[in-house]
């Protein structure tokens, strides 16, 4: 017999714990303080699993769903776990905690779906908060396979077992964090979205750039700007903004004016149908302008340029090895080629004593589809045509953007490496949570520490440390586990 599961909260992430807690053969009890608003979420829940039904999604009968709409708090009772997702807001959920345990049994688990606030403050006052705790589900949740488990201060280590197990039931996969604010994805995640508003502010590229780049050669299956217009530019700034204050006005956590400009102005992205994007009936998608065609150098010479060879054993040009060891890809124009390490192109071409272009990093040189370049100040168009040529000579969309130190890719999946670090570092969980976590709550292609891995932290720390220099700006400090790993030589994950 499946216990009792009591869902506060019939909204969109309250309705889809109830429907995932379902198909799972708990009886479960819906509440929602809208007069009529349990009822809609259960007929949506049965109508969704219709669909899935008729899809061949899943194989389960709506109608014998175990789904009752509550009249009220005392309904709940025979509940063994309540899991609220009302408003996040401390004093409400508090408030609703403390109603809950005059009418549920001493041994029913509370759980709050919060996605930033500590359970250990929710729990404060509270008459046993050794039974509270955070459960972080993600949107959509019948889709979405993490959920947070976080531990409050006082919460029994059995309820967190508890919970834990109940949802691997579900078919989730669970990862432990501590009750730090933003706990894993919300707090690892920061930096996508916040170089993205960097690079914009800089006039550096523009969103449909930034976009295409970090998808076709960074791998992640949406773009920061694209995927704030889904989450909602209200929510996601809401999260920056809590997390920020959380860390004392921490810069690498800093929100963007641009992202609140956008906010005021009810720009939300697609429930508004405008946001960094166009999003009516009518509209396209935006399209970012590669750079047209240009022929191929003849040849380039390969001046030890390791970091660069897999990218350019694509082109099929022929390269000759040079005697020099500057680890670039010089051109027939004397221009050289470099790869991003955080430093300007304008910066290196002072270092070298002729134009250089720098190429931004990808995920994985053999079947990334687009590229950032970035050429120093003065830099003839000639060899920035030789460049784009032979970039495009191994079938790479080439983007063209200001001489941003790091370009698109490099800074982002550095900071997320760096963020990642330092959840590792002050204990929020442990590697092979923090790398699932990330690819199974924010999509990521690969989690950030075998991320780092596969750069090596050296490089990452260079890249970091590079961008503090060139900005003068404390967001770039590397962590100190990464240094140490920098220093050591040793891995994260």
């Amino acid at each position: 017999m499946h216990e009792t599961v009591a869902v506060v909260g019939a909204g969109t992430m309250g309705a889809g714990i109830a429907q995932v807690a379902a198909l799972a053969g708990h009886p479960v009890v819906v509440l929602d303080a809208a007069p009529g608003a349990a009822d809609r979420a259960i007929a949506g829940i049965r109508d969704q699993v219709t669909k899935l039904v008729a899809r061949g999604k899943i194989d389960a009968d709506p109608d014998a769903l175990d789904l009752t709409a509550a009249g009220s708090l005392e309904a709940l009772a025979p509940a063994r776990i309540v899991i609220e997702a009302i408003v996040e807001d401390l004093a409400a959920k508090r408030s609703l905690f403390t109603d809950l345990e005059r009418v549920v049994a001493p041994g029913c688990v509370l759980a709050s779906n919060t996605s930033s606030l500590s359970p250990t403050a929710i729990a404060a006052g509270a008459a046993r908060p050794e039974r509270i705790l955070g459960l972080h589900f993600f949107n959509p949740v019948p889709r979405m396979r993490l959920v947070e488990v976080i531990a409050g201060s006082d919460t029994a280590p059995e309820v967190a077992d508890q919970a834990a197990d109940l949802v691997t039931g579900w078919g989730k996969t669970v990862v432990r964090a501590a009750p730090t604010p933003g706990f894993i994805v919300n707090r690892v995640a920061r930096p996508f979205y916040a170089e993205a508003w960097r690079l914009l502010a800089e006039q550096a590229a523009p969103p449909e750039t930034i976009d295409a780049v970090l998808t076709g050669a960074g791998g992640f299956p949406m773009g920061p700007f694209a995927l704030m217009d889904l989450i909602g530019h209200d929510v996601n700034e809401a999260v920056t903004r809590s997390v920020w204050t959380a860390f004392g006005h921490d810069p690498r956590f800093e929100p963007s004016r641009a992202q609140r400009d956008l906010v005021e102005a009810g720009r939300l992205g697609r429930k508004t149908g405008r946001g960094t994007y166009h999003h009516g009936p009518d509209s396209r998608p935006a399209v970012a302008a590669a750079v047209p065609p240009r022929p191929a150098p003849p040849k380039a010479i390969d001046h030890s340029a390791t970091d660069l060879r897999a990218l350019i054993a694509r082109t099929g040009a022929p390269i000759v090895d040079g005697y020099h060891d500057t680890g670039t890809i010089e051109l027939p124009s004397g221009s050289v080629l470099v790869r991003s390490t955080g430093v300007s192109a304008t910066e290196l071409a002072g270092r070298h004593g002729v134009p250089v272009i720098v190429v931004d990093r990808a995920l994985d040189d053999a079947t990334a589809t687009a590229i950032a370049i970035a050429s120093s100040d003065g830099c003839p168009a000639d060899a920035l045509h030789e460049a784009t040529g032979l970039l495009q000579a191994a079938g790479l969309a080439v983007h063209v953007i200001d001489d941003a130190p790091g370009l698109i890719v490099t800074r982002t999946v550095a900071m997320l490496v760096n963020l990642a670090a330092d959840a590792l570092y002050q204990g929020v969980a442990d590697a092979a949570d923090i790398d699932t976590a990330m690819r199974l709550g924010a999509n990521h292609p690969l989690g950030p520490l075998t991320w780092g891995d596969r750069w090596g932290a050296d490089t990452v720390h260079t890249i970091l440390t590079n961008l503090q220099h060139g900005y003068g700006d404390p967001r770039y400090r590397p962590s100190p586990l990464l240094r140490r790993r920098a220093l050591s030589g040793g891995r994260f994950a």
